[in-house]
């Protein structure tokens, strides 16, 4: 086992992606981005892989594979020095998950170099001419700096607590007066930032055509004198549903059928029953954020089927509103998005009037990032 940690760092927020989806969640076959980059790692035996991410995507990812996963900080800086305090080897290898090519063999240049100086850096010449502030540079005098980076590990996490910010990590160790070493670099190693760099990565293969198929369930018992709202549309009646939100129990169904389909848990584990956050609130707002949640995990809703199981009230005069309401907030067509509704033949808890049953399927596919 090698004596180095390998850190990928992906805590950003893509703003220049200017995507719904993540860039470290666009799917290469049926593999996220960032399950991509670190699967090319693991042939180098590291000690440990540490994947550093936003907080609300480590429960998600810990479903993907068993790697260790650190929350990130605001700055590259920040979510690094979070990671090093899970480091114990002597040294640390650090690539950012958007440096997604990986070419083996700048990778072993940098390992064969391990211990020659304190940081090992893959480095390109610059082909074009060079200004600096207006004035022509010697561009012999210029390196373009790539990652990974192989530091030593004690030395790298005293530079980096430094107040000083830095840019990557032979910068950090190069404040400490140390040693840098640069190795030859890559082309193909080039930065995943924009949705224009997509064009330039060769690595970069076509999505899996896999449908994901979820199930979704969910039962609420009547209210007297409470507002009714059902798949997001008002229903005349003098009852609601007794809940902790508006109680909209085919729109939870809905929820519960979309999160399933994309392997992420079930409602209350991102709307808890027990937080106030979400008490009385409007369900439709509840499916707003989890439609945003699985298009930002690179994956897009194709299809939604209910059925809902209710003596009273008369559901079929809402039908075409509620298709057309919950086709909107999923951002489908309607002819995607099927309302079914029938009866209990007056048997069970439903048949006596004290409640309805919604059962919901949903299918969603991998975002292709082709068209995005």
């Amino acid at each position: 086992m090698q004596d180095i940690t390998l850190i990928l760092l992906g805590a950003g927020n893509s703003t220049r992606f200017n995507a719904p989806v993540k860039k470290q969640w666009i799917y290469i076959k049926d593999q996220p981005l960032w399950l991509f980059v670190a699967k090319q790692f693991e042939k180098y035996n590291f000690s440990n892989i540490i994947i550093v991410s936003s907080l609300d995507e480590i429960k998600y990812m810990q479903y993907f594979a068993p790697y260790t996963y650190i929350h990130g900080g605001i700055t590259r800086q920040e979510s690094l020095s979070n990671a090093l305090d899970h480091v114990s080897t002597p040294f640390v290898l650090v690539s950012d998950i958007a440096r997604c090519c990986i070419d083996h063999e700048m990778i072993d240049r940098i390992l064969e170099a391990k211990g020659k100086a304190d940081c090992i850096v893959p480095a390109l010449k610059v082909a074009d001419t060079l200004y600096i502030d207006n004035i022509p540079a010697d561009r012999e005098k210029a390196k373009l700096i790539q990652t990974p980076q192989l530091s030593v590990t004690q030395l790298l996490k005293q530079a980096l607590k430094s107040k000083q910010i830095f840019t990557d990590d032979s910068s950090a160790i190069a404040s400490l007066d140390k040693e840098i070493l640069f190795v030859e670099g890559s082309t193909k190693a080039h930065k995943l930032t924009t949705k224009d760099d997509l064009a330039k990565l060769s690595c970069i293969d076509t999505v899996s055509n896999k449908t994901l198929v979820g199930f979704g369930l969910d039962i609420h018992t009547f209210e007297d004198n409470k507002k009714m709202v059902l798949c997001g549309v008002e229903i005349d009646t003098s009852y609601g549903f007794k809940a902790h939100s508006d109680g909209d129990v085919a729109i939870h169904a809905i929820i519960d059928a979309l999160l399933g389909a994309a392997g992420m848990g079930d409602i209350g584990e991102f709307y808890p029953d027990t937080s106030m956050e979400f008490k009385n609130i409007n369900s439709a707002l509840l499916l707003q954020d989890t439609v945003k949640r699985i298009n930002s995990y690179g994956l897009k809703i194709e299809h939604v089927d209910i059925t809902i199981l209710a003596q009273i009230p008369k559901i079929t005069p809402y039908k075409n509103k509620m298709r057309t309401t919950i086709a909107s907030l999923l951002g489908i067509q309607a002819i995607y998005t099927n309302i079914k509704a029938t009866t209990a033949e007056k048997l069970g808890f439903v048949g006596r009037n004290e409640g309805i049953t919604v059962h919901a399927a949903a299918t969603l596919s991998y975002i292709d990032w082709k068209e995005l």
